[in-house]
Order: C-alpha cells, then structure tokens, then sequence
C-alpha cells in the first residue's frame, strides 16, 4: 500500500538537488535556499493529495512566491553581507567567474524579473511554461523577460548573456 508519505518522499528524493539549485538562484544564498526550500516542501505535503499530478510545476510556483514573499518581508532592503564570512571566494576558474558574476546580477533583479530569468532560462522552461508556473500571463513573461535582460546587460560583461538571446 501506497501512501502519502512515500509518494511525496520519492518526490522529494527525485527533485531536491534541481529545486535547490533553482532556489538558490532565486534568492542568491545556499543557506536561504535551503530554508525556502524546506518550506515550499512543507506546503506541498499538506496539499499533496491536489498537486501530485503536476508537483514540480506546483513546486517552482511555489518558490518563486516565496522568495518573492521573503523579499517584501526584507522590507525591500538588500541584504548586507557580514564581513568577509557571506562573500563567494573565486577559485581561479573563468565559468566559477562568471557564474559568480551571472548570480550576483540576478540578486539585483526584482522578484518577478529573477523569477521569470530562472524559470525561463535556467529551468528550461518555454515562455507559456513560465507564465502557468507563475500565474501571470504570457505577455507578462515576456516584458519581465525583456526588462530583466535588458538591465542584466548592463550590469555585466557583454559576453556572459551571449546564450540568452
């Protein structure tokens, strides 16, 4: 007999490392995108009766509006990193570089920019795939997609955003 817990376990066992990493992205900081990670699971168990035919849709929805959410409670500040502890060290590697560099660009995004970029272009995810993941229309995904793009320009080196095009 199957129940609730094992479905949702195989779940979770199945989609932890590519939902972090996508949580990661949304909110710049492993240790965050635990936290808000955990918590989308969390929702997820209560309702997994509803969502288990489509739960890594239900489950990037639902990260992208809580790192939206986490961002309104910061009371649209940035965040200040503590001394030296919070800051990526750079290992010498040029991707290591740019990935670096392409994060902290996102973390300049607002939510729904950031969200739209990961879903888009690190998920893989088709523009009419955003826009149900999100909840918002498909002219939507495209402005935010093109406003995103435009600013990650020009915070960054011309030749980072070459295979977003």
């Amino acid at each position: 007999m199957v129940t609730r817990g094992d479905d949702f376990d195989d779940f979770v066992r199945a989609s932890s490392t590519r939902l972090l990493r996508t949580a990661v992205l949304l909110v710049g900081d492993r240790v965050a995108a635990e936290d808000l990670l955990q918590e989308a699971y969390e929702r997820m168990y209560v309702h997994w009766r509803r969502i288990h035919s489509a739960p890594e849709a239900y489950a990037r929805k639902t990260l992208a509006n809580l790192a939206a959410n986490r961002w309104r409670s910061k009371g649209r500040k940035p965040e200040v990193a503590l001394d030296e502890h919070d800051r990526p060290t750079p290992d010498g590697a040029e991707s290591h570089a740019v990935r670096d560099q392409l994060v902290a660009a996102l973390q300049t995004l607002p939510p729904r920019q950031r969200a739209v970029i990961v879903l888009r272009y690190y998920e893989d995810l088709t523009e009419l795939q955003t826009a149900q993941a999100l909840g918002c229309s498909l002219g939507t995904v495209k402005s935010q997609a093109s406003r995103a793009l435009d600013r990650l320009r020009l915070i960054t080196e011309p030749t980072i955003l070459e295979g977003l095009r």
